[in-house]
């Protein structure tokens, strides 16, 4: 049998080291050892041979199944409420660069007049709209 510390000491020591380890994040981040874009640009072949092997066994909806309901549920409450909001207002000025092709399709439009509610010329509104939307998008794919 192999030697090796029992599950309930290694958890604790990961958690120890992880809770101190804020510097050292901070340091790989700034000085990588090689640039994140480069690399992950250069494993793109792997990165699309992985998912599609993982999609084809099935690994996604394994993975759900085994985390299950709780685990998620936990995760989300404990740790999504406070970290949401700063998520959200880091990421302000990333939101609207990003927003701001199709804040600009949907402020060109000349919409066609409304009618009355459940009427054809409403769905041609939001036509105009998923059509715009969806040229923004298919241009910033390229």
């Amino acid at each position: 049998m192999a030697a090796i510390k029992p599950i309930d000491q290694a958890a604790g020591k990961w958690t120890r080291r992880a809770q101190v380890a804020g510097q050292d994040y901070s340091n790989g981040v700034a000085n990588p050892r090689r640039a994140w874009d480069t690399a992950s640009i250069a494993a793109d072949a792997n990165y699309r041979q992985a998912v599609t092997q993982a999609a084809s066994q099935g690994r996604y909806a394994s993975g759900v199944r085994a985390a299950g309901a709780e685990k998620w549920r936990m995760g989300a409450t404990q740790k999504g409420p406070q970290r949401f909001a700063e998520g959200v207002q880091l990421a302000e000025g990333a939101w609207q660069q990003g927003f701001a092709p199709y804040h600009q399709a949907i402020s060109s439009l000349t919409l066609p007049p409304r009618g009355p509610a459940g009427s054809p010329q409403n769905l041609q509104r939001v036509q105009a709209v998923a059509t715009a939307l969806r040229q923004v998008k298919e241009r910033s794919n390229k």
